[in-house]
Parts: structure tokens; C-alpha cells; sequence
């Protein structure tokens, strides 16, 4: 199954809608107060407003001020805009910087067998969880995935993607407690090679970004992946929790300069999260959008579509 055959699925569009209530309410409905009839023309107070309104949906002051700063350029010394157009704009403007960061395109995918996948984020944000979504949606695409337990030091880690493993269909290598995570790839990627595995999804530990001699341990962990495979790890996605805001987006940077982000995995948009932070991360750092979390069950992890995220907000 292609990977843009979701975006077609029955549903696809309402799920993800249902997952951006939230964000929705803090910008449609509140544009809709300030800014009156489609006809009104729009005052400067009221682009200040509406400045404060995408700031509140976490999109970010600078994200927002550069949005906003598009419309005003487009009523210096012409002429007076009205709401209906400046929605439009905002509209354009959010999805021209989710576009932009779409640039490397998900069917293009590295075709080396065992393809690595590398999962890492800050401690709580539910990677393992994504690793076994993962797991689930590049099995229904028709491929064969090992999951490797390389988070040693969760005591429960192994043992909830276990779980994750079983209820998939993947195969699993683990070690016990406290295993060297290094030496847990290493075995997994013997064992992807010698099972002739399509795809292996590697499960890493929580880590502060702030924490030097954990992002070293991943930076090791990427040398053995690319002296077993060639051009491992091919991707390496990172885990953002939507309900973390604005102190995502700094995480974000610091795990793109260490590690080497080639796209973001938004997990925790199940309707209670603003959504905004996807629009901040795509503007200031550029990283792909790959898939967003919208839910507990295995087919919850969704492939991300600008278009339809746009969509879903109503502007």
C-alpha cells in the first residue's frame, strides 16, 4: 500500500479534523470575533489581535509576526483589505510554509534492505508507542519489519514494545535491562540482514537535548547503523508531544543540530493539543512533517498532509 493511499482513505479528512478541534477553536472561531463580516475591512488593531490569536494557538511570535507581516505588506499603499481576504491570506501563508517543508518526498524512500529507521525524542513523549505504529503501518504497506528494543534503560520499554511487536505482526530483538543500547542495534541489524527484513524501526532512549553524553550515545549509535548498512540510519524521525507547545520547537533545534533530524513524527494530537507548533517547526527549522498521532490504537499514526491540515483548520 502506497503511503499516500491514507490521505484517500474513508475518513482520513474527519479524523484529522477531529484531531485539530483544538487548534481550530483557537483560530477560526476567534478570527471570526475579531474580525466581523467578510466584507469589514481589517484595522491595524484588529491585525494585532489576530497576531495574538496565532501566537495563542502555538504557532509561535515569530512564525505569526512573519504571517502577519505578509498581510501588511499587501496593504501598504494600495489598498484596504477585507476579512474574507485576509483569511485567505493566513490561509495561503500557513499552508505555503507546511508546503515548504515537505520538500523530500516520502515515496522516495532509501530502497536499501534493511531499510533504518531511527526514533528519538526527549523522555515521555511516546516513542516506543510510535515505534509500534510504525511498525503497524509499514506492515500494511506490504513490508516486513523488525523493531529493535534499544531503549535499555526504561525499565518497561522493552517490554511495552514487545507487546507492540505481537500485536503488529513484527519481530523483535531485545536485550535485558541495562544493555548497552549500541550493542542491541548491532544484533538487530545482523538479525534485519540475515531475515532479510524490509524495514527496521529502532527504538532509542528518552534524552534531555540539553544532555551531551546521551546525544553522543545516539551519534555512536548512527555510526554502527552506517558501518552495518550502507547510508544508515536512512531516517531518523522525531518525536514531538503536541501538548508540549513552544518548548518543543527548542528541543527541535537542538536534536537537528546534534543528530540530524529528517523528519518529525507529532504524536499526542488527539483533539486536547494545539497543533500550531507543526506550523513553527516546518517555518524555522524546515524538518518534514512525516506523521501525526492522533489517537492509542495502532492505526492512529497517520501520514501528514499539508493540504488537508490547512483544510481542517476552516480559515
Amino acid at each position: 500500500m502506497s503511503i499516500f493511499s491514507y490521505q484517500e482513505q474513508p475518513g482520513y479528512f474527519k479524523r484529522l479534523k477531529e484531531a485539530l478541534k483544538v487548534t481550530k477553536d483557537e483560530i477560526s472561531h476567534q478570527m471570526d470575533q475579531v474580525m466581523g463580516t467578510a466584507d469589514s475591512p481589517i484595522t491595524e488593531s484588529q491585525l494585532e489581535d489576530l497576531e495574538n490569536i496565532l501566537i495563542g494557538a502555538d504557532i509561535g511570535v515569530e512564525t505569526s509576526l512573519a504571517i502577519l507581516e505578509r498581510v501588511r505588506e499587501e496593504t501598504r499603499g494600495r489598498k484596504v483589505l477585507s476579512g474574507a481576504q485576509v483569511r485567505r491570506m493566513i490561509r495561503d501563508q500557513i499552508g505555503v510554509i507546511l508546503q515548504a517543508s515537505q520538500e523530500v518526498d516520502p515515496g522516495t524512500r532509501s530502497t536499501t534492505r534493511p531499510r533504518v529507521v531511527f526514533v528519538v525524542g526527549v523522555n515521555g513523549v511516546g516513542k516506543t508507542t510510535t515505534v509500534g505504529k510504525l511498525a503497524h503501518l509499514f506492515k500494511q504497506e506490504g513490508e516486513e519489519v523488525l523493531v529493535c528494543a534499544a531503549d535499555t534503560f526504561r525499565a518497561a520499554a522493552a517490554e511495552q514494545l514487545a507487546i507492540w511487536a505481537e500485536r503488529t505482526g513484527a519481530d523483535i530483538v531485545q536485550q535485558g535491562a541495562g544493555a548497552d543500547p549500541s550493542a542491541v542495534l548491532f544484533d538487530a541489524m545482523a538479525a534485519a540482514r540475515a531475515r532479510k527484513k524490509d524495514v527496521l524501526v529502532v527504538d532509542t532512549a528518552g534524552r534531555l537535548h540539553t544532555k551531551t553524553h546521551l546525544m553522543e550515545e545516539v551519534q555512536k549509535m548512527q555510526r554502527i547503523a552506517a558501518r552495518e548498512v550502507e547510508g544508515a540510519p536512512h531516517e531518523v524521525y522525531w518525536v514531538l508531544d503536541a501538548t508540549t507547545g513552544q518548548n518543543g520547537l527548542n528541543q527541535a533545534r537542538e536534536f537537528f543540530k546534534t543528530i540530524g533530524i529528517t523528519g518529525v513524527v507529532v504524536a499526542k494530537l488527539d483533539g486536547t493539543a494545539k497543533g500550531g507548533i507543526v506550523i513553527a517547526i516546518a517555518r524555522e527549522l524546515k524538518i518534514p512533517i512525516r506523521y501525526v498521532g492522533i489517537g492509542e490504537q495502532a492505526e492512529d499514526l497517520i501520514p501528514f498532509s499539508a493540504e488537508a491540515f490547512v483544510d481542517s483548520l476552516d480559515l
